[in-house]
């Protein structure tokens, strides 16, 4: 297939042999998102839009995202083992986290993102479990799914945020 991008294609993905990278919903035009949604892993399907004609093949399938709340994530965090093993990220600003933090969370503020995001394979491990917080949820399922466009193999968003973990699992931590 990257052989016929490479030759024939007139897409701006013919310099990467056609390779489009991870499609989710909403981000192609709908005929092609249809065809690609459909399309059995490793089987060449082609498609017609207002761009053209397109020869796809879908070479692997991404889990969603998954969300643990926060009594499992709470339970988790009493074993010493998972505090050294997992990658715990907070992606809140440092002044919310002034207000409310829990203990091994690494902070990485979304509105610093292109600070730490081009490097984040040499600050993160992509291979290993990585459970993403923020106030409510939001922020953190934003990271976590860039997380997994990147590479990261097992991310988890903390449902609910610190705001549930407060209401929860322990009154002591402040909401806001």
């Amino acid at each position: 297939m990257s052989d016929l991008a490479a030759e024939y294609s007139i897409c701006p993905s013919k310099k990467e042999g056609g390779i489009l990278g991870w499609v989710k919903l909403g981000q192609m035009v709908p005929e092609f998102e249809e065809a690609a949604f459909k399309a059995e892993p490793n089987h060449v399907v082609r498609c017609k839009t207002q761009f053209g004609w397109h020869l796809l093949q879908v070479l692997s399938e991404r889990e969603p995202v998954k969300d643990i709340q926060v009594e499992e994530l709470h339970s988790k965090m009493q074993d010493p083992v998972f505090m050294e093993e997992a990658q715990l990220i907070d992606v809140r600003e440092p002044d919310e986290i002034a207000t409310a933090s829990l203990p091994g969370f690494k902070v990485f503020p979304l509105r610093q993102f292109g600070t730490w995001a081009p490097d984040i394979t040499s600050k993160l491990n992509p291979e290993k479990d990585t459970f993403v917080l923020c106030k409510v949820g939001g922020r953190s399922m934003q990271v976590a799914n860039w997380l997994q466009s990147q590479g990261f193999k097992s991310v988890y968003n903390v449902a609910g945020g610190i705001q549930a973990y407060s209401l929860k699992v322990d009154p002591s931590i402040p909401t806001y």
